[in-house]
């Protein structure tokens, strides 16, 4: 059985996941579709990115990821299949699979040649399904496509860091349904340019002095019930991709508002973490 995982920025009002469900069990009768998004804002490449990123590595290998967001033809956006790890992947090339490759190296790209054998003006329903079940029936990527090299990079996607170390940029690449804002800063990257130093992250008029590595660390449990005040507070976290997050503890948009909210910041806003030479 092949499962085959959707992610777009469709939403689900109108006709078009449900019509490239249909093709797809027309031409994989058995396939197991699974959703991953279709709540990607529209056009928005580095939320897609950041959604696959952290979703397709908890499917068995052998899955194939149609990802079908800013996915329209043209001579500056052409159309991909990758193979990685034992995962496929079929988009456009406009930057989606970058955050994926910068941290896993691609074991194939084609550039997807199949267009002129196919009608309308659909790609995830009129060639991304077709390649998806080229896929599952054991086809080869050269078939359907000409081997390439290199994909298209997203801007901004790696933090700056400064000559002396002492500054990182990073941006906003996700705001999740908490209102929580998701950098591009990852553990890992942060550690590595810390070395134990003291820090201070500004998120506009914001400042945070110490990352938590659970939501629920910000609260004293041995403060009575009654006498706590956590909801709402501001906090920088590691989520559970390992990236900076800030997010407001326990946040709901619609009552005490979130970070996204609160704070002002949108996506690709900066979030600034300056390093001191004085150690905690």
């Amino acid at each position: 059985m092949s499962i085959v995982t959707l992610t777009t920025d469709f939403g689900l009002k109108a006709h078009f996941v449900g019509a490239v469900k249909g093709a797809l069990l027309c031409e994989i009768p058995n396939a197991n579709i699974v959703d991953i998004s279709h709540n990607i804002s529209p056009f928005s490449v580095i939320e897609a990115a950041y959604v696959i990123q952290n979703a397709f590595n908890s499917f068995p290998k052998g899955s194939i990821h149609i990802i079908g967001v800013d996915s329209e033809l043209n001579p500056e956006n052409t159309h991909i299949a990758m193979a990685l790890n034992g995962h496929y992947f079929v988009c456009a090339n406009n930057g989606i699979l970058s955050m994926i490759c910068t941290e896993t190296k691609a074991d194939r790209i084609v550039e997807i040649n199949i267009h002129d054998k196919v009608l309308g003006s659909f790609p995830v329903l009129d060639v991304f399904v077709k390649v998806a079940a080229h896929i599952s029936r054991g086809g080869k990527l050269e078939v359907i496509g000409k081997t390439i090299v290199n994909i298209k990079p997203i801007k901004n996607i790696s933090p700056f860091i400064s000559a002396e170390n002492h500054q990182l940029i990073g941006h906003v690449i996700y705001i999740d349904r908490y209102d929580n804002l998701i950098t591009n800063i990852k553990k890992t990257f942060f550690e590595s340019i810390q070395k134990n130093r003291r820090y201070e992250i500004m998120a506009r008029n914001h400042k945070f002095t110490k990352i938590y590595q659970r939501y629920s660390d910000i609260v004293n449990f041995k403060t009575p019930i009654q006498n706590r005040n956590d909801e709402g507070r501001g906090m920088a976290v590691f989520n559970s991709s390992d990236y900076l997050e800030i997010a407001m503890y326990k946040s709901n948009k619609g009552s005490i508002g979130g970070a996204s909210t609160l704070m002002g910041l949108e996506m690709m806003d900066s979030i600034t973490v300056q390093f001191f030479d004085d150690s905690f």
